[in-house]
């Protein structure tokens, strides 16, 4: 009977496992058992034991499977025209206060059926997919009631029934404000919190809670009762934070022990103190600070000085970043933030794993850790953040399992 189930030999390895660095490993080797990973190395210290079976790696360098941290990647329809719109002289704020916005993605999300959401999300995902992706959270809030916050929730369990990744789900019901309350942003709170997220996390649709804290969304009161609802239902949080302006809520979601803030283009010294004693992380989200051409960067080297972890994120949306492409995520933290390479990559392996709270399974290459890894044709980690519009894919493991053809073409 073989020890392993499978070995994978002749690959390098960039394990991220430390705090700086790629964690490299020349001329190794992966064993996988029941899913997990049960040795790793250089392959001059590979034990003599059997193996089900034996994969030659080629030369290539394997590292965890990337993790896509933040996504609205479930909706109907796009907004193309609003693109026009912005590229003629509006801005985000006008438009959203004009109806338009994530509300009008609202609309086409409500009258799409469950099948037609799944399909229509395919290619987006499959895109993800073939860039190594191996973790994908998927969140509501283009549904703003019960049933159809519901429906795409099920979409995103669905997704990863069928597509071989691991899927988180994120309650963002307090994304914005439904147009049958328009007016009555309390009481849509008050119905969030007393009758959709109760039900919605009782169906076990619901991993983590998220809101949209801005000028334009929630404010701080209102996001404190949904993170209060949350804590009482045992489910952790983060949020949508300073991305058009300092609301302090990086602050709040610290001090429910949140598990990410993302955007944060107006982070201020307050909010980085409280997320570095919190341990937060800073989910930074340069397909939108692109799209909206956004001319306020995050304060990189703060969060770097305070040892807040920075992860990144396609925030793969129709209305601000309709993007689905992690490489090219990771390659715009580089240009744009000017974050290195290796933290780039370890803000879609390490980093990102500790803003869905699921580091201790995955995130990193280790013994014990789930055999979610992908494997790339480049000489060097660095190159992952390097081509735009290159894809070095030479496939990916979910599981210790190869996906099917199928499930990459379908």
């Amino acid at each position: 009977m073989a020890e392993w189930d499978a070995l994978w030999v002749n690959v390098h390895l960039a394990t991220m496992d430390e705090e700086s660095g790629y964690g490299e490993i020349r001329d190794a080797a992966i064993a996988v058992k029941d899913g997990r990973i049960a040795w790793l190395g250089a392959r001059a210290a590979l034990p003599h034991r059997r193996a089900g079976t034996v994969h030659d790696g080629e030369g290539c360098w394997l590292t965890p499977g990337l993790i896509d941290c933040h996504t609205h990647i479930v909706h109907g329809g796009n907004r193309s025209a609003e693109f026009e719109a912005r590229l003629s002289g509006a801005s985000y704020e006008d438009i959203a206060r004009q109806g338009g916005g994530i509300l009008s993605t609202v609309r086409a999300t409500r009258s799409a059926s469950e099948r037609d959401l799944f399909e229509q999300s395919l290619p987006r995902v499959h895109a993800l997919l073939a860039e190594g992706v191996t973790t994908l959270e998927i969140k509501s809030g283009y549904g703003l009631d019960l049933d159809s916050e519901a429906k795409m929730l099920r979409v995103a369990r669905r997704i990863g029934r069928e597509l071989q990744v691991r899927v988180r789900t994120t309650f963002l019901g307090a994304h914005a404000l439904p147009p049958e309350y328009a007016g009555r942003a309390d009481d849509y709170i008050d119905m969030l919190c007393g009758h959709m997220l109760p039900a919605l996390a009782a169906e076990g649709l619901v991993d983590a809670v998220d809101a949209f804290c801005e000028r334009i969304g929630f404010t701080a009161a209102q996001t404190e009762r949904v993170f209060g609802t949350a804590r009482a239902l045992g489910l952790p949080v983060k949020l949508h934070a300073e991305q058009l302006s300092d609301q302090g809520g990086a602050g709040l979601v610290a001090r429910f022990g949140g598990l990410s803030a993302d955007h944060l283009e107006y982070l201020g010294a307050e909010g980085i103190a409280a997320m570095a004693a919190a341990g937060t992380v800073a989910v930074l989200l340069p397909g939108a600070f692109y799209f909206l051409r956004e001319t306020r960067q995050p304060p990189i080297q703060a969060l770097r000085d305070a040892g807040v972890p920075i992860a990144l994120a396609t925030d793969c949306n129709p209305g601000t970043s309709p993007m689905t492409s992690l490489l090219l995520a990771m390659n715009m933290g580089c240009t744009l933030f000017r974050l290195t390479p290796a933290e780039a990559l370890a803000g879609v392996t390490r980093n990102a794993a500790r803003a869905l709270g699921i580091f201790d399974d995955t995130g990193s290459l280790a013994v014990g850790k789930a055999a979610d890894f992908a494997l790339w044709r480049v000489d060097r980690p660095g190159e992952l953040a390097y081509g735009l519009g290159a894809c070095p894919s030479a496939g990916r493991v979910v599981l210790g399992r190869q996906p099917r053809p199928a499930d990459r073409t379908r």
